[in-house]
């Protein structure tokens, strides 16, 4: 995996209209947030900070029992580290989904499932901001929140909470719970 280090810039690219980070030898990596999206010193240039490297951290351990490749698991956790710093604030938009049955408080980093009425995905929580959190699609398969409309891997939205139900770890990892 991709280890963080202190070369590692935020710079905004205005040839390819995105918000890039720099990592080195070469290596730059394109953030799927769209720009009109993104918060004002997105624009300029900063460093990849110690809360960076400890929250790309934490999105990265949590999203390894997921069933995607090493290098989706990185471009995942660069996308939510992103999206946690650099994102506007923006309204829930929850009526995509269905809400669920008793309460549930999900902490950053959390792998909840999110259900239409068409289908469910799972989504990595970049905050919980108290009754709802931003969330980031953690399949790679896009989700069809209803006809005509869909959201991308690594698309953001917010969601009130009563729509989340967590990831069980025992279905995700292939055990069966027997007795």
């Amino acid at each position: 995996m991709l280890k963080p280090n202190n070369s590692w810039t935020w710079y905004y690219d205005q040839k390819n209209d995105s918000l890039m980070l720099d990592l080195g030898e070469e290596m730059v990596f394109r953030v799927s947030i769209p720009c009109k999206h993104l918060i004002t010193c997105a624009f300029n240039r900063s460093e990849f900070t110690v809360d960076d490297a400890s929250t790309y951290q934490t999105f990265l351990e949590n999203i390894a029992t997921l069933e995607l490749s090493g290098p989706r698991k990185v471009e995942l956790a660069l996308n939510a580290v992103a999206a946690s710093r650099f994102h506007k604030p923006m309204m829930p938009k929850s009526w995509f989904f269905m809400q669920q049955e008793g309460t549930y408080e999900p902490q950053n980093g959390d792998i909840i499932v999110l259900n239409t009425e068409l289908a469910s995905a799972k989504y990595l929580v970049i905050e919980n901001s108290g009754c709802a959190s931003l969330c980031m699609l953690a399949d790679v398969e896009s989700h069809q929140l209803a006809v005509g409309k869909d959201i991308a891997f690594c698309g953001v939205i917010k969601v009130m909470n009563d729509r989340m139900q967590p990831v069980r770890m025992d279905d995700e990892l292939g055990f069966a719970l027997v007795g």
